[in-house]
């Protein structure tokens, strides 16, 4: 993780307003936005993309139980859980995207609460209730304080709960391609704030609130950018050029997705 000081960061404002002036996915159709054929766009390429997400989040066991999902973005994750049973809150930083994740589940008849917060006081906004389940995925390391989102997550929890969230990885193709100028946190440029973690980092970030259970890592993007804005799907040449095979296993090593289990203690 970085090591700069939360005093040097940009602030959750920055945060909140870079992600409402964009919100994560919300091009991933070119159907009218807010429609339902819209929505189905928008899951379908997301999971095609990241076909690793629905095994992660387990969407059937958590049919019947309380699950809180910390940065909901636009609703695709949140409208498989409810789709799945589960009694589904959300908190989401960013007031335009949780207008679209309300528009999902209207539009599916879909039920769940939903908090427009910062997620490092997730405790005090969605409390005092006790989650089965906490689900984050690419949200916490957005923010200045991630322990804080630990903390506050803790408290909410219950006993026998389970914390599933992903991280960017410090170890990564990603990261590399980043640092060696190639490339970028997100898809728009200006991530005010984007950490990476090494698997100690994240054991350090949980460390007296949950006992990790399993980090796996994967996802690389392997897409010419150019021709993916225009929905056309045609890998890197280098890419291109790997046996299937080959190219899972640099994304269970080099991947960009921390996926972290974990207990409460």
């Amino acid at each position: 993780m970085s090591t700069a000081t939360v005093a040097n960061l940009p602030g959750i404002e920055d945060v909140q307003s870079y992600w409402d002036r964009r919100p994560c996915n919300v091009r991933h159709s070119t159907q009218p936005v807010g429609s339902r054929e819209y929505f189905d766009e928008v899951e379908a390429r997301k999971y095609f993309v990241e076909p690793h997400i629905p095994g992660f989040a387990d969407f059937p066991r958590w049919k019947g139980k309380r699950v809180l999902e910390i940065g909901c973005g636009i609703g695709t994750d949140a409208t498989n859980f409810a789709r799945q049973g589960a009694d589904y809150t959300a908190i989401e930083l960013s007031a335009a995207s949780l207008e679209l994740a309300k528009k999902r589940f209207e539009q599916f008849g879909l039920k769940g609460s939903f908090h427009v917060g910062n997620a490092e006081e997730v405790g005090r906004v969605v409390g005092p209730n006790k989650f089965d389940l906490i689900y984050s995925f690419g949200v916490i390391h957005h923010t200045p304080n991630p322990r804080a989102v630990i903390e506050s997550a803790r408290s909410i929890i219950a006993t026998d709960g389970e914390l599933r969230i992903m991280l960017y990885a410090s170890n990564s193709w990603k990261s590399i391609m980043i640092d060696a100028g190639f490339d970028q946190p997100e898809a728009q440029t200006g991530c005010p704030i984007a950490f990476t973690y090494t698997n100690d980092e994240v054991r350090e970030l949980l460390d007296g609130q949950f006992e990790v259970t399993e980090i796996r890592q994967d996802h690389i993007f392997p897409y010419v950018v150019e021709k993916y804005v225009r929905y056309e799907y045609e890998p890197q040449p280098w890419f291109k050029a790997m046996p299937e095979e080959m190219f899972a296993s640099l994304e269970k090593a080099l991947g960009w997705h921390l996926m972290i289990t974990a207990k409460p203690i």
